[in-house]
Parts: C-alpha cells; structure tokens; sequence
C-alpha cells in the first residue's frame, strides 16, 4: 500500500483563501495581472498549437479572466475557481484543461496530474501554470530580515522546470514541456505587495505556518522593504510562471 503524501498544505486554509479571493475579485480594480498574463499565453499556446478545443475546463480564474479570453474559441466553458483537489476529477471527454495557480497547493502534485491526465479526451491537452522556483525573492527576503535569528515558514516551496517536466512524464503526458517567463511587478508599499497577494489567491496555505509577525517583525518588515527600494521608492518583485503542458493520446 503507498504511503499518503506529506500534508504540506492544509485543504481548509486553501479554501478559506480561495474564498477570500472570490471575494477581493469582485472589486472592478482588484488586481489581476498574473491570471491576465496566464489568459494571454494560453491563446497564444493555442494558436500556435493549431488546437480547437470543444470542451474546456478551467480551474482558478476567480475573475473569469481566463474564460472570458477563450470565449472567442465558441468552446463550451466549465470554470471552477475554488477547486476541491482532493475530490475526483471527472473522467474523460474534455479537450483543453487550464489551471491557473490551483496545482500550486497539490499535497499530491503528481496524483493530481494524473487525474487532469484522465479527464481529458484522447488529444486533450492540459495548460498548467504555477508560481515557479524563484518567485518571489523581495518577499522572501523581508521575510527572512522579519523573523531575525528564527526564521518562520511563510512562502510555499515552489517547483523548478526540471522537476516540472519530470512530473508530466510520470503522470503520462504525451510530448510534456515545462517552460517558465518572468514577470515584474514594482510596488510602493509592502502591504500592497501582500494585499495583491491576496487578492490573487496566493497567501500562505502551509499546515505548520509561521506566527503572525510582532509589531517589532512587521517594522522590521517595512525597514527591509525600505532598504530594498530603487531611487523612484519602489521595491521589484519577480513572479516566475511556470507552465506545465502536455498531451492525451
């Protein structure tokens, strides 16, 4: 009998977040840039892949940014924003699978792709993107000068492109490619940079998460941020997009 997978993250504080996102989304300025990123390279994928799907699903476009961009494809659209990973996934018959930032939070990434496998009908493809291995590394680092001599775990671990392409093979995917793009953000201000966080549903789901900050973490949070800033008082941040794609045949 195979051993469970370790509980790295917690089904229920996932949700809880996802919810918080649904919520955050309705506002009309509510930032939306990393799943309008991920609606364009889809399109892009598709036209270039010369695939015209009748069937799609799409998993975490809390905004229906993604679904909205493949309207135009005349597909009929299934959107899930707030997707149970734990539950089963249906089985067969859909042409296009794309999942925005809700693999990311897998306890079992691989079990998880082999569901997606599954779901899709013979040449189906699945578009998966992730907040890849190197995300993040202003935060990290005002979360590092935050704590002091006791670091706390408050980023999720992240998957690198090697390891990515490793797991569609292991999941059966037919002509897997992982590819990863950055993507720059400036911020003014290190609550902006967590409420967009937030509203994008990527704050932390970990089991064992770190303790909120003391006032003395938070203001040493905001000196870090400040030591980080360019001449403008703007700090970069880099999200690194990794896509995991792959075919049924």
């Amino acid at each position: 009998m195979a051993a469970a997978p370790p509980q790295i993250f917690s089904p229920t504080r996932r949700q809880a977040v996802r919810r918080r996102m649904m919520a955050l989304q309705q506002a009309p300025d509510a930032p939306r840039y990393l799943h309008e990123d991920v609606a364009e390279d889809v399109v892009e994928r598709l036209g270039f892949l010369r695939h015209q799907p009748g069937r799609v699903l799409v998993l975490g476009d809390a905004a229906g940014t993604i679904e909205q961009a493949l309207r135009p494809l005349g597909a009929e659209i299934a959107a899930d924003p707030a997707f149970a990973l734990e539950q089963p996934w249906p089985v067969g018959g859909l042409d296009l699978i794309v999942v925005a930032f809700a693999l990311d939070t897998a306890n079992d990434l691989p079990g998880a792709l082999v569901h997606a496998r599954m779901a899709l009908a013979l040449g189906g493809l699945l578009l998966a993107t992730m907040l890849g291995a190197g995300s993040l590394p202003a935060l990290r680092a005002i979360m590092l000068a935050a704590d002091g001599e006791r670091p706390a775990p408050r980023l999720h671990p992240q998957v690198d492109v090697r390891a990515a392409a490793q797991l569609l093979q292991r999941a059966g995917f037919t002509d897997p490619v992982a590819d990863s793009r950055s993507l720059t953000v400036r911020f003014s201000r290190l609550p902006r940079l967590v409420d967009d966080l937030r509203a994008q549903g990527l704050s932390s789901t970990l089991v064992q998460a770190g303790p909120s900050l003391s006032r003395s973490g938070l203001a040493r949070a905001q000196a870090a941020f400040a030591a980080m800033a360019e001449a403008d008082g703007r700090v970069s941040e880099r999200f690194e997009l990794l896509t995991l794609s792959g075919w049924r045949r």
